[in-house]
């Protein structure tokens, strides 16, 4: 009851401002600012799976139904020339199945791994961003979550502070990106063995450099890192605890048409932070089980690249992602994944002449590293799995929904995933898991 009214108060909260909508372009029709809201409610479910033995970070075998709430406030604002200011406060609450543990690939991209489930309000995005022109070739730009409508360069430097999410801008899949729209697993929201900065809820501080010409994109970022291993503080300190990444964009490749072409995203990344290490960890076990967090120190680095490519066949929508990094020290901020593969497909519904509907279906492949898999072999346990011991294999996922538009505002998407070897240990599982996410746009 408690979340139908967060949910309703958000959707009367949001039809009122609609009626204001007016009021957001000044005589000359250039829009003053923009104000969007999203509510998301997520209950999702696994039946009961197959489990000889379990360890303090496993999927439970026998759980009841875990809901995941959010509701965000999206208002971008225009000061000066080239110059955007966006803020977005957000609340969140509700707890993901398992307390969010027993799967590297979790099932839910709108939870976070915080104890409390009480409906929390927190600063998501608060960043400024200046803009440089490199031409004068204009496009027009539709009013959007932290966009306003306006007629602006499409070729330009842009420089970004504050704080942000790293995927906001970087492995920006239109296909499969947005848990509380397309698909929800975290391996399918982004790639998986990118272990980008970010606190518990997915946030970092820091600086943003892109240029935009033609249809290629450059993307550089430097950004705090957590404290702890996916912790709720971030630190900065120079060759010690920073995050890095780099990113190469080609839009419209092999080009058809306006609906017919491809985009590929290829980039590098590479954290320092006050990192275990699983090698140096196995070294000095004694008797034990090996503990990363024993052998932490400052200036300790993971690095990896990805690769995403879109391919947009008018209705029909396919992706390819892949990711790796090196996993000899510990996960520190996203998901114990060091190498994925992902691939999957999206139809509009204007093939069953619903026009607004979609479909989508993501199959996912993921691993470990040699050193981080013989760690969680030996006993070892990492943040989110860890089963006491392990036999292990690559998890692999196939999730699926149905995205069914109700009207203006909402949506009601049925999924459904099947995760097979869960936290990478072929003794449990498999698990099947359903949801049903409502989701509304103002």
């Amino acid at each position: 009851m408690v979340r139908m009214n967060i949910l309703m108060s958000i959707l009367l909260f949001g039809s009122v401002d609609l009626v204001k909508a007016r009021d957001l372009t000044d005589t000359s029709g250039k829009q003053k600012y923009s104000l969007h809201f999203q509510a998301t409610v997520i209950p999702q479910y696994h039946f009961d799976f197959h489990s000889p033995y379990a360890g303090q970070n496993s999927l439970q075998p026998s759980e009841p139904p875990r809901s995941s709430y959010t509701g965000t406030a999206y208002f971008a604002i225009k000061p000066f020339t080239n110059t955007y200011l966006v803020f977005n406060p957000e609340f969140a609450g509700g707890k993901g199945l398992s307390k969010t543990l027993g799967i590297a690939g979790f099932p839910n991209g709108e939870v976070y791994r915080v104890g409390d489930p009480t409906p929390t309000p927190f600063i998501a995005r608060l960043y400024v961003e200046q803009r440089f022109p490199l031409s004068k070739r204009m496009e027009k730009i539709e009013d959007d979550q932290n966009q306003l409508a306006e007629t602006t360069h499409k070729d330009f430097i842009s420089l970004v502070f504050g704080k942000f999410s790293l995927t906001d801008f970087f492995d920006d899949s239109q296909i499969s990106h947005d848990p509380r729209t397309q698909l929800m697993n975290w391996s399918l929201m982004s790639n998986g063995a990118w272990d980008y900065p970010a606190n518990t809820r997915g946030y970092t501080i820091g600086g943003m450099f892109q240029v935009l010409f033609y249809d290629w994109a450059f993307r550089t970022a430097l950004t705090t890192v957590p404290i702890e291993a996916n912790g709720p503080e971030l630190q900065f300190k120079y060759n010690k605890a920073m995050g890095m990444v780099w990113e190469l964009e080609k839009t419209h490749l092999f080009k058809k048409d306006d609906t017919h072409f491809s985009t590929v995203h290829m980039g590098i990344f590479s954290n320092l932070a006050r990192m275990g290490s699983y090698a140096q960890s196995l070294q000095i076990i004694g008797g034990g089980a090996p503990d990363i967090t024993s052998t932490r120190e400052y200036g300790r680095n993971k690095w990896g690249y990805y690769l995403s490519l879109d391919n947009n066949f008018g209705y029909f929508h396919h992706f390819i992602k892949t990711s790796w990094n090196d996993g000899k020290n510990e996960t520190w901020a996203f998901t114990e994944i060091d190498q994925s593969i992902t691939t999957g497909i999206l139809l509009d519904g204007n093939l069953w002449k619903r026009n607004k509907d979609k479909f989508s279906l993501g199959l996912v492949s993921n691993g470990l590293s040699f050193d981080h898999m013989f760690y969680l072999k030996s006993g070892g346990y990492g943040f989110l799995i860890g089963d006491g011991k392990l036999n292990y294999g690559h998890e692999q996922i196939i999730e699926a929904y149905y995205a069914c538009h109700l009207s203006k505002n909402l949506t009601l998407s049925p999924d459904y995933q099947f995760v097979m070897n869960p936290g990478y240990n072929k003794d449990r599982g498999p698990v099947n898991i359903v949801a049903l996410r409502l989701h509304a746009e103002f």
